[in-house]
């Protein structure tokens, strides 16, 4: 089994990682040079240098971004990448193949690979923490899509919205009702404030629920939500399992609660049972930059 480089590239954090097949041989974490491309490209390939002097083994890079038909970075929450050519300029500053994908992405092939994933033929991944993401992989392949935007449901509109969600609340990207705006950790507390008039976390919110009504009521709003926004996500996709990441993902009764519902919303002629698995991430953070590692099957 080839040795694989893995670098999961975060606003604030660049890890890296070396995989020997699925057995991690090194783990390194430096800070972000925020607002400086020239500085984020130096110091990943400081990175890989330190990962891999040899110079040998193939890089996957996850972005909070994804990799236009024209070359160029969009969509990224770390701007400074915007309209650059990252994939070019890293590989030409790693002096060795580069692979870049959008960091959901790479969070669903880590748990395709190995993860809580392994073996299924269709996986959708979910990035439930300050955003909403997604990731699809097919046969142990990531699906990017002609667009580049394959997975990114957190911005379709969140199904099924009961009278009093319309019509959602506003979201950076321009429009209204989006995912994002109900199921991200800022989605839930902000849906709790608008009903309860408290500003709690979601963390707080969860403490709360045993004994307080109105927390109770806000996971089971989130329960419902997530319940119809998967539920969509089935009846394009039909994946075998879906795998959750992200802070939210930490919920326990997700697991539970949410299959419970989504048969409500799914297309299952006769009343069948649903088969699609609902799982938490076994990698947990690590996913991503093992995932990045992933972008590069055992043999390329």
């Amino acid at each position: 089994m080839p040795l694989r480089i893995g670098i999961d590239l975060g606003g604030t954090k660049i890890e890296g990682i070396a995989l020997d097949g699925g057995r991690e041989i090194v783990r390194l974490r430096i800070t972000t040079p925020r607002d400086d491309y020239d500085e984020t490209v130096s110091a990943i390939a400081s990175l890989v240098d330190q990962l891999e002097p040899v110079g040998s083994a193939p890089v996957g890079i996850g972005i909070p971004g994804t990799i236009a038909s024209t070359g160029l970075v969009k969509n990224a929450n770390s701007t400074w990448l915007i309209g650059r050519r990252f994939q070019h300029d890293v590989e030409v500053a790693v002096r060795r193949p580069v692979r870049v994908a959008n960091d959901a992405n790479c969070f669903a092939m880590s748990e395709a690979s190995d993860g809580a994933a392994s073996g299924a033929s269709v996986v959708f991944g979910v990035i439930l923490g300050t955003g909403v993401g997604g990731g699809i992989v097919v046969n142990g392949r990531v699906v990017s899509g002609v667009n580049g935007v394959a997975g990114e449901w957190g911005h379709n509109p969140l199904p099924w919205m009961d009278a009093g969600d319309m019509p959602g609340p506003p979201c950076y990207c321009g429009k209204r009702g989006c995912i994002e705006t109900f199921l991200s950790g800022p989605g839930m507390a902000g849906d709790h404030e608008r009903v309860s008039g408290a500003r709690l976390t979601p963390a707080e919110i969860v403490a709360a629920a045993p004994d307080d009504a109105a927390a109770a009521a806000t996971l089971q709003r989130y329960e419902r939500r997530l319940a119809a926004a998967l539920a969509s996500v089935i009846n394009v996709l039909d994946p075998d399992i879906i795998v959750l990441g992200g802070g939210l993902s930490n919920i326990d009764r997700l697991y539970t609660h949410v299959p419970q519902i989504w048969g409500e919303f799914v297309f299952a002629a006769g009343g069948e049972v649903v088969k699609t698995k609902l799982a938490r991430a076994k990698h947990g953070d690590s996913s991503g930059v093992r995932g990045a590692a992933w972008l590069w099957p055992e043999r390329t």
